[in-house]
């Protein structure tokens, strides 16, 4: 994956998550759930932490000290990003970096993250999540597979030598 197509691709994903939060904010009603199948709902949230609610006592109040955590580690990622060589890995990177890019853009807005996808079974509900989250952990799976097959074809290169 070249350059500008991981360009491409964070701009997309940072679109298409603040579209989707946007729908969520003009349509949802707080904190209500509206069913959509068994074991998914639609319920708006707000998040000041990290991922899952972690760290949101801590961060409460302070948006901009979470914007700019975030923005660092983006940061770091994008030289990762851009130093891969595989294509995968560089994909993976690239919607990790959208959807970090896209809370950044909800804490620098209106202070917390746009929550509203609602996993749950029976009485257990998974910590309410949004399209940049998506995003970030398909991200993380393209750089595991990455690295796994990267990894399988060294042991192959080692093998034949």
């Amino acid at each position: 994956m070249n350059t500008q197509l991981m360009v491409v691709l964070i701009s997309v994903t940072v679109l298409a998550d603040q579209l989707t939060k946007a729908a969520a904010l003009s349509m949802l009603p707080r904190g209500e759930p509206i069913p959509v199948w068994p074991g998914f709902n639609l319920t708006l949230g707000f998040n000041e932490g990290s991922s899952f609610g972690m760290m949101s006592s801590f961060m409460a109040g302070r948006p901009l000290l979470m914007a700019g955590l975030t923005g660092a580690i983006t940061l770091i990622i994008a030289v990762i990003a851009f130093r891969a060589r595989h294509p995968l890995e560089r994909a993976g990177l690239a919607l990790i970096m959208g959807g970090a890019l896209g809370n950044i853009v909800d804490r620098l807005r209106q202070g917390a993250v746009t929550d509203f996808l609602d996993l749950y079974w029976r009485d257990w509900h998974w910590p309410t999540f949004n399209g940049a989250d998506v995003a970030i952990t398909l991200g993380a799976l393209c750089v595991m597979v990455a690295s796994l097959s990267a990894g399988h074809h060294r042991e192959r290169v080692v093998a034949q030598n």
